[in-house]
């Protein structure tokens, strides 16, 4: 009889850390709820969940209300809950779950990041949540005197196998403009012009789940970029890359590769956000080396700052010898990848 577990992972990354996740797994389980449809039969696929901003959530509302109601439901029939990322759903759930069955042992893997913003959710988690799984180091120094807490490690270190030890010289470059419409089409002609200006190799990093129809609708003339979809391939091959604010900054972090943030939200959004969040920096990296008491990793530029002259700069100014230095002390930082201790964990064995 196979373990069931309700799972909740709306997001893309939260997905491909799921995947890792079931390819260490030793027991039997059968996954139901939110997914992606390339690891089973998902009750719902994340194809619809998608939604970028504060403006896109609250047209969405109904929708993922009604999706609460019925994630309870599945609850009641599994023998674990896995929620992963995505607060804003999971911890109104989790919430929910836990008052229909109080009994019902719910896993949180990828927290909230409480520590930037809404500390209020901080003691939500530890009301709720019966195995709390940080993938953060700092993390724990935010729930003090919580034993539910263990650091498991971090997931891009399972799912990344190559790491440079030397700096390169490729002659080719990676933009990474995002994965949601609104950020590529912010994007996009930005990146274009940097590409025109460059004499190497422009490569256009596209996620993997794109239609070649949704590509000619969304990214427009891309005639000047070879199309790659490989990630983790590609940026281990270029000199170094232009990226879209989000997971993939911390893959090159970590890779070695150099690279500049890029971001351009909706007004309302990143007024909205500049408002409410308290952190520094937007990169995961950049507030890793924070947390260690070092200087920024690398260069975030946002808003009316994201220019065709800044992009250039960074790219011709960036040490990347220093650069190289900073991602083995990243990799240091974080020690280990968390899918086999998070299939420890699902398989009911507890030792880490």
């Amino acid at each position: 009889m196979p373990k069931k577990i309700l799972v909740s992972a709306l997001e893309t990354s939260s997905n491909i850390h799921l995947k890792a996740l079931m390819d260490e797994v030793f027991c039997d389980v059968e996954l139901v709820g939110i997914f992606d449809k390339s690891l089973g039969n998902p009750t719902y696929d994340i194809s619809s969940m998608a939604v970028m901003g504060f403006v896109d959530v609250i047209k969405k509302i109904p929708f993922f209300l009604k999706l609460k109601k019925d994630m309870v439901k599945l609850a009641k029939g599994v023998d674990t809950v896995l929620l992963m990322d995505n607060s804003g759903f999971n911890l109104p759930l989790a919430k929910a779950i836990k008052k229909a069955y109080p009994h019902k042992e719910i896993i949180y893997y990828i927290l909230p990041q409480a520590w930037a913003w809404k500390r209020g959710r901080i003691a939500v988690i530890e009301e709720v949540i019966d195995t709390i799984c940080s993938i953060l180091p700092f993390e724990k120094s935010y729930y003090p005197t919580n034993t539910k807490l263990q650091y498991v490690g971090h997931p891009l270190l399972d799912e990344i196998k190559n790491f440079r030890d030397t700096t390169t010289n490729s002659g080719k470059i990676a933009f990474m403009p995002g994965s949601r419409r609104g950020e590529i089409m912010k994007l996009i002609p930005i990146y274009r012009e940097v590409a025109k200006q460059i004499d190497k190799e422009a490569i256009l990093i596209v996620p993997k789940h794109f239609t070649d129809e949704f590509i000619r609708e969304v990214y427009g003339d891309i005639s000047m970029f070879t199309i790659e979809k490989n990630p983790y391939d590609t940026l281990f091959e270029v000199d170094f890359a232009f990226i879209c604010s989000g997971t993939a900054t911390l893959e090159a972090a970590l890779i070695g590769t150099p690279f500049v943030l890029t971001y351009i939200a909706k007004p309302f959004d990143y007024f909205i956000g500049t408002r409410l969040l308290k952190i520094d920096f937007i990169g995961l990296a950049n507030i890793f080396f924070q947390k260690m008491g070092l200087s920024p990793m690398h260069t975030e530029l946002v808003q009316e700052a994201v220019t065709v002259e800044n992009l250039m700069d960074e790219y011709k100014n960036i040490d990347t010898l220093q650069f190289l230095e900073n991602s083995i002390k990243l990799r240091e930082y974080l020690q280990f990848g968390s899918s086999k201790n998070m299939a420890n964990l699902i398989c009911n064995t507890k030792e880490l």
